[in-house]
């Protein structure tokens, strides 16, 4: 009925989130630009970005499946289910689990993939700085 509004409130957060992080890495490159480094690091408002795809991409289609079977309409109140009392009781309860559900799961994904992310960066800088140490070693 109205589940995927969970998952929408969640990006609409996670894009507010987004954007201060963004804000505040660009505000440290340019006062470490004198001692700029090679890094290969990924952002972490990169990663917050694949989150907010995630969700947004998400929602879009369930909304869009939730207007296909018309429980969504273009006038007031829009969502069928508001119509009736019983049917929002319902509708409360379909957020409060499916919805709910749905974010976390969508987030505990995210969280693994940014796990992921960090580890292949670690074993990246460290094959990194290994190649650095042998190839110093062989020029004396």
């Amino acid at each position: 009925m109205a589940c995927f509004l969970v998952p929408t409130a969640e990006a609409i957060v996670t894009t507010i989130i987004t954007k201060t992080v963004k804000n505040k890495e660009a505000k440290a490159v340019t006062v470490d630009s004198k001692n700029a480094e090679i890094s290969e690091k990924i952002p972490f408002s990169r990663k917050l970005g694949w989150l907010n795809n995630m969700l947004w991409g998400g929602s879009a289609l369930l909304a869009f499946e939730h207007l296909w079977h018309g429980e969504i309409t273009p006038w007031f109140p829009f969502l069928t289910a508001t119509a009736d009392q019983a049917d929002t009781t319902a509708m409360l309860q379909e957020m409060a689990t499916v919805g709910v559900a749905m974010a976390v799961i969508v987030t505990a994904l995210w969280g693994c993939m940014v796990i992921a992310s960090n580890a292949i960066e670690k074993r990246a800088s460290k094959e990194g700085n290994t190649q650095l140490t042998e190839n110093c070693g062989d020029v004396q």
